[in-house]
């Protein structure tokens, strides 16, 4: 069982930065890959990116890709999503998710968040 809560997000002008965290309950930490995924207004969850068990890979959406930016610390139990260069676009609740696989459907990852809203404003 992990217990994950974000953290971090808020209203950002276009074109600035926001840093966003996810704490991770529990000592399996290491041992899951996490993803991150977002909701908009109407609009369906979306994949943002996931990074690897050991932080050694990570794959992002085509929309978010040269903008975001995962990390984890494995000794802190906490995986960051940097979010460079933000668009009002990328208005939505942000949710960190746990899986036993890397993937980029929703349908894989067994643990979630309650989700961090972000507004970024043009």
């Amino acid at each position: 069982q992990v217990q994950l809560v974000e953290s971090g997000g808020g209203l950002v002008q276009a074109g600035g930065s926001l840093r966003l965290s996810c704490a991770a309950s529990g000592r399996t930490f290491s041992s899951y890959v996490m993803g991150w995924f977002r909701q908009a207004p109407g609009k369906e969850r979306e994949f943002v990116g996931y990074i690897s068990r050991s932080g050694g890979s990570t794959y992002y959406a085509d929309s978010v890709k040269g903008r975001f930016t995962i990390s984890r610390d494995n000794a802190k139990n906490t995986v960051y999503l940097q979010m460079n260069s933000v668009k009002p676009e990328d208005t939505a609740v942000y949710y960190c998710a746990a899986s036993s696989r890397t993937s980029a459907s929703g349908s894989v990852y067994s643990y979630w968040g309650q989700g961090t809203q972000v507004t970024v404003s043009s």
